[in-house]
């Protein structure tokens, strides 16, 4: 992580990603499944992730709701958003916002790269390269 992404985390608490995203490491992934298949491998994958705790899961919806405690205790919640673009294509995006005023110093933008590279690595297979 860069010197500007900690500088930047001392004003912001959330961090998310989206197909306009200007850095590539935000940007929204897909994947070659359906949308049944991929919530059944990020459901599973997630809920054994450490350190993160599953609070709620909406499948009808599309969306995953996660917790995670930093070390200085502060609270950070992260929703996992699953969307299907085609019958064989689906579109995951993360948002992670930190609990309180002050800034994050980053940590939502790691929380997020956690996660996306459990998922890559999971789902390499079926990652569609843009």
């Amino acid at each position: 992580m860069s010197f500007k992404r900690t500088l930047t985390g001392i004003f912001r608490s959330q961090e998310g990603t989206s197909d306009r995203a200007k850095v590539p490491e935000l940007k929204t992934r897909y994947y070659q499944l359906s949308k049944d298949k991929i919530w059944e491998e990020v459901s599973s994958t997630l809920k054994k992730v450490p350190g993160y705790k599953v609070l709620h899961e909406v499948q009808s919806v599309g969306e995953i709701t996660l917790e995670k405690r930093s070390t200085f205790g502060r609270t950070m919640d992260l929703t996992v958003s699953i969307v299907s673009t085609g019958p064989m294509r689906s579109a995951v995006d993360i948002y992670s916002a930190t609990r309180g005023s002050l800034g994050d110093l980053g940590a939502n933008y790691r929380n997020i790269q956690q996660l996306f590279s459990v998922l890559d690595k999971k789902l390499a297979a079926y990652k569609v390269v843009s």
